[in-house]
């Protein structure tokens, strides 16, 4: 019988037996950080930019010289000089001057805003403006995008190219970061196979789902291969994977009944701490250490091990990475009514309709192909009956 957990409580007993397996700490170079997670807080070590700087081409401009301009009545200004990109602005304006600049060029003393070159005309030195400007109009201030001394980028923060372009503007080319965790994956059960099924088998998708699944979180997968639901075959393949992996996972075999051998497995070789979390899909979910590594048991079915994934093991993860709490990404409204089972949190891939409303998409565990047209899924809380037309929903990231 499974001894059920509410996920809340599933979770915290996780993280309270695996927070100090943290993988340790390494420095790699920021060409090959993409993936990988930040290990300390990145501060920024200068102002970016380091210059104020024109966003437009045209002229730099007192903007106190240019009040009152318009279409009828131009500001002249005397034109000093001009600024190139890529050099330093020697010029020190007075007022009643300009001088001509091009987008990202530096902003010379005396002047405090820039103004558009189609609102300009200019002739014999002289620079008519048409149009006034206020200080600091068009222009990006020193520091504007991030200040010497800020947090530019957290601990816990899961590297991806935007991350590695603010890295390059600091000039941070080395980093701090969590070694990727080891993580096995084994897939169990005479009916799947590897090769082309016959009648009554089917492909192993478990293993490649979840080795990616796992790859995005910055793991290193050990795939360990389709196992027949024999005791002995389960029990070798775990005591392999321990031997390298940091974590193993271990795909079917976790239903109540006559199969149910990957929990006494896990209790013969070290102990298991629940069977079973009162989630929809995913309830016989297994999670046990040996040899001080966490083991976790997956249901079989791909939606249900991928979900199990996603909202179990994927804390785990967080523990012992410092990766971000897993919120919502956006809010819509139910488009129609959700009958729910009262009891059991209940996870459903949603869609947006035309009209942005989340309409779910209802399937069975076994179908994967909801994953790949969903944008996203949907929390119904364990004590819900269900959820009405236009309630407000939460949208995670699959």
């Amino acid at each position: 019988m499974l001894n059920v957990l509410n996920r809340e409580d599933a979770v915290a007993l996780i993280r309270e037996k695996t927070v100090h397996l943290t993988p340790g700490i390494e420095k790699v170079n920021i060409r090959n950080a993409c993936g990988r997670v930040l290990a300390c807080d990145i501060v920024s070590p200068e102002d970016v930019p380091s210059f104020d700087r024109t966003t437009v081409d045209g002229y730099a401009v007192n903007a106190a010289d240019t009040f009152g301009a318009g279409a009828s009545i131009p500001a002249q200004l005397e034109i000093a000089g001009e600024i190139l990109m890529g050099e330093s602005a020697d010029l020190n304006l007075k007022r009643g001057r300009c001088a001509k600049i091009s987008t990202g060029g530096m902003l010379p003393e005396g002047a405090n805003a820039a103004v558009m070159v189609e609102h300009t005309d200019s002739a014999e030195g002289l620079c008519l403006i048409y149009k006034s400007v206020a200080p600091y109009e068009n222009i990006t201030r020193k520091g504007d995008d991030i200040s010497k001394g800020e947090t530019a980028l957290k601990k816990g923060t899961l590297i991806k190219p935007s991350q590695t372009g603010v890295l390059a503007a600091l000039g941070i080319t080395e980093v701090q970061v969590y070694k990727n965790p080891k993580v096995a994956v084994i897939s169990t059960g005479d009916e799947i196979v590897t090769g082309s099924p016959k009648p009554g088998q089917i492909r192993d998708v478990n293993t490649f789902l979840l080795s990616a699944a796992l790859r995005e979180y910055g793991c290193e997968v050990i795939e360990y291969g389709v196992v027949a639901d024999k005791k002995d075959e389960i029990e070798t393949a775990l005591k392999e994977c321990l031997e390298t992996a940091d974590a193993v996972i271990i795909s079917g075999g976790s239903s109540a009944g006559a199969r149910d051998m990957t929990v006494d497995i896990i209790d013969t070789l070290g102990k298991a701490y629940f069977h079973g979390i009162a989630m929809k899909p995913g309830k016989p979910t297994i999670f046990g250490i040996v040899n001080d590594k966490p083991v976790f048991g997956l249901p079989g079915h791909p939606l249900a091990a991928y979900f199990v994934f996603r909202l179990v093991v994927t804390e785990y993860l967080r523990g012992i990475m410092n990766l971000p709490e897993d919120r919502p990404v956006y809010n819509s409204t139910l488009a129609l009514n959700i009958p729910s089972n009262h009891g059991r949190e209940e996870f459903l891939c949603v869609k947006l309709n035309e009209n942005n409303e989340i309409v779910p998409l209802h399937t069975k565990s076994g179908i994967i192909s909801v994953l790949s047209e969903a944008n996203g899924f949907i929390r119904i809380p364990r004590n819900a009956e269900g959820l009405n037309k236009g309630t407000v929903m939460g949208i995670y990231n699959l």
